[in-house]
């Protein structure tokens, strides 16, 4: 069980521009004010990924988390744990009409929307822009 601390929180990078504009416009749509955004390098980060961390070897979300510590969104909800393209469908569906109609691609296999969710990642840099310093929503 993950600490309470954890709850609806969304871990991105706070130097991406891309990544910073969609913080920014999740939480002008949260009306309910159900998200807490943290970024990848804050403490708070530092603090969740060494506790996800110490779960034992051979953890399929262990060995994700570790490979892309930098380089994905996370969705921490309750126990659960969400990265890449589902933790954005996730929070689309949170979000609520129109929004959830997003989720529809949960049909669309994993490794499909990981692969374009990853082309994006490694790219986000040189097509969206990087900021000089971290920017909290």
């Amino acid at each position: 069980m993950i600490d309470s601390n954890f709850n609806n929180v969304i871990l991105y990078d706070g130097f991406c521009n891309l990544c910073n504009s969609t913080a920014n416009f999740v939480k002008k749509k949260d009306q309910k004010k159900k998200f807490r955004f943290e970024s990848l390098h804050s403490e708070f980060a530092k603090v969740f990924f060494e506790n996800v961390l110490q779960k034992p070897p051979g953890n399929e979300l262990t060995s994700e988390i570790s490979k892309n510590y930098f380089e994905t969104i996370v969705l921490i909800n309750g126990d659960q744990i969400f990265l890449k393209s589902k933790a954005i469908l996730k929070i689309a569906q949170a979000l609520g009409f129109p929004y959830s109609l997003i989720y529809i691609f949960i049909l669309v296999p994993s490794p499909v929307r990981d692969f374009i969710y990853d082309v994006i990642s490694r790219n986000r840099y040189k097509w969206f822009g990087k900021s000089n310093q971290c920017s909290l929503p």
